[in-house]
């Protein structure tokens, strides 16, 4: 199943902005910065991803639906990989 860049722009932007924060994390820790600092950070970018990884699901889930491409067993076991 292909999807467009387009139909996952949001994907995509979260993924960029996580990439930014994880960015952001390695200079706090090369700083030394505090640890609850960063365990937090880690703990937003942890979240943005699997936010990420959701909506990617959620929109082939909508196009496989719609194209009757993949089955519903696999596309099950396609969500629960992201639990």
């Amino acid at each position: 199943m292909e999807m467009s860049p387009e139909t996952l722009r949001p994907a995509i932007n979260r993924l960029k902005r996580a990439r930014g924060q994880l960015n952001g994390i390695i200079d706090m820790m090369e700083q030394g910065r505090d640890c609850e600092e960063i365990v937090l950070q880690i703990a937003a970018v942890s979240k943005a991803l699997e936010r990420a990884g959701f909506a990617v699901v959620a929109t082939g889930m909508r196009q496989c639906l719609a194209d009757d491409t993949m089955d519903a067993d696999r596309m099950e076991k396609l969500f629960l990989t992201l639990a």
